[in-house]
């Protein structure tokens, strides 16, 4: 759980993915669409470390373990999470408050 912590307190926005993952590819489509600039972490490409980062978000509800999104520190789960805190309006604010984007223009 300590590499996993050191990782997302670095930045403010985390995904942890697996390449050719289609759904962490639309995940970090719709962050970066707001103009922040997530972190990727590529758990097949990190040999064992990526395993035990693969368990560690497992212990954490994650099935499938990825995309598994961290913002400000805290995770927020996985795609119906991100969805949901985008169709509720709070997503600009938390990627606002995790100092992921400083301004957000509807226009």
């Amino acid at each position: 759980m300590d590499s996993v912590k050191r990782l997302v307190h670095e930045r403010p926005v985390v995904i942890f993915s697996k390449t050719g993952c289609p759904v962490s590819h639309s995940m970090r489509q719709l962050i970066t669409g707001f103009g922040a600039n997530p972190t990727v972490y590529e758990l097949d490409q990190m040999g064992n470390n990526g395993r035990d980062i693969e368990q560690t978000l497992q212990m954490l509800g994650r099935r499938p373990s990825v995309p598994s999104i961290f913002i400000g520190g805290n995770f927020v789960g996985g795609p119906n999470d991100l969805i949901t805190l985008q169709v509720q309006g709070r997503l600009v604010q938390m990627l606002m408050d995790a100092g992921a984007i400083w301004v957000w223009n509807r226009n």
